[in-house]
């Protein structure tokens, strides 16, 4: 088990937001002791996920400065088909993420944040 990121099943980038379908395979290393009885995707892989996205997508800052806001509500659990949406703030240098699920035309927001991103050198 190597597989560090989930399928992308849909994308829909229209900079400074992007939008993405992702598929959060079973087989991805991040499950492996996170935990054995009730595996479930890490906070920290989803923080890590936003914030490889954003710099693929929407060439942000790649620089992790620091957390203002998170919320872990409802947790990922292996095979789930869920939604990643970004949105960057230029100004504030601030990238916003919401990981969400709909299942029985219900939304499920599992988790969301904002991040404070910069340069190496800031």
């Amino acid at each position: 088990m190597t597989k560090r990121k989930p399928t992308v099943l849909q994308s829909d980038v229209q900079s400074p937001s992007a939008i993405l379908s992702l598929k959060v395979d079973a087989d991805i290393l991040d499950f492996c002791g996170h935990f054995s009885h009730f595996p479930l995707l890490p906070g920290v892989t989803q923080i890590d996920w936003a914030l490889y996205y954003a710099v693929e997508l929407l060439q942000v800052p790649s620089a992790f400065k620091g957390m203002e806001v998170i919320k872990f509500q409802e947790p990922i659990l292996p095979d789930a088909i869920i939604t990643l949406s970004l949105n960057w703030n230029e100004d504030t240098q601030k990238l916003v993420f919401k990981y969400s699920s709909v299942s029985d035309e219900h939304t499920t927001v599992h988790s969301s944040g904002k991040m404070k991103l910069g340069t190496p050198c800031d």
